[in-house]
């Protein structure tokens, strides 16, 4: 059993294994853990198949668990990946889309599995959250106008230009 107070737990049709080899491979502070088989035959896989994967992403503990079909994941859950850079998050959303995954607006891209991400520079995120309201106006209004967030028309934005 986990020490860990919580672990999130992601459903994955067969390819969980595949999934935390890919988020590992593609950030920071992640990586694959113990893979767990099946013990029985089950209604998603069969005796021996994996079913489950212990991983981190970003440092937060998952299993990845072999459910089968029967649910998808959907933008009500996402992972918010603050980055410093352009070229980070250029990165990051590159290496999700070109996986199979799909844009999206304002930062956010899914992955192939289904699982949503926010690339989001810490420009955006900070300029968001300050006292600056007409700063922070025109950054929205930037943003709304991206898929993938350019670090440097945010720059502008909260600038006044």
């Amino acid at each position: 059993m986990s020490k860990q107070p919580a672990t999130l737990c992601l459903w994955y049709n067969d390819d969980a294994e595949e999934a935390a080899t890919f988020y590992a491979a593609t950030f920071p502070d992640s990586k694959v853990g113990k893979v767990h088989r099946a013990p029985a035959d089950n209604p998603s896989s069969k005796e021996d198949a994996v079913l489950t994967v212990d991983f981190t992403v970003l440092g937060f503990p998952c299993i990845g668990l072999n459910g089968g079909a029967a649910f998808k994941h959907s933008e009500a859950f996402s992972f918010q990946v603050h980055t410093d850079t352009q070229e980070e998050t250029d990165r990051l959303w590159n290496a999700i889309v070109g996986n199979g995954g799909a844009e999206s607006m304002c930062g956010w891209c899914k992955d192939k599995w289904g699982i949503s991400w926010q690339i989001t520079p810490r420009v955006l995120t900070d300029v968001m959250t300050s006292d600056d309201k007409a700063a922070a106006k025109r950054a929205f209004e930037a943003m709304m106008s991206m898929k993938k967030i350019d670090v440097a028309k945010i720059e502008a934005a909260i600038k006044g230009g």
